[in-house]
């Protein structure tokens, strides 16, 4: 999963250079960090949240065929 979103945001920002993408897994989640330069914060969250929640239902639908527990995605600046 941690590949899907480092690809995704790549695609979308202006320095793909800068995405960090980070998988910790805690107790029944993995919790997914990404990471991106300062000023492609909007374009990463984009009007209202929408390309944020793609971002996060793709992610899940992905995660439904191969994983067991719940996935989160942070977008953190």
């Amino acid at each position: 999963m941690k590949e899907l979103v480092e690809y995704l945001a790549k695609a979308l920002v202006e320095n793909p250079d800068q995405v960090v993408v980070t998988q910790r897994e805690e107790e029944d989640t993995i919790v997914i960090e990404l990471r991106v330069a300062p000023e492609d914060m909007g374009k990463v969250i984009g009007k209202q949240g929408r390309i944020a929640k793609s971002i996060r239902a793709l992610v899940k639908a992905a995660a439904l065929q191969s994983e067991k527990k719940k996935i989160v995605v942070d977008i953190v600046s």
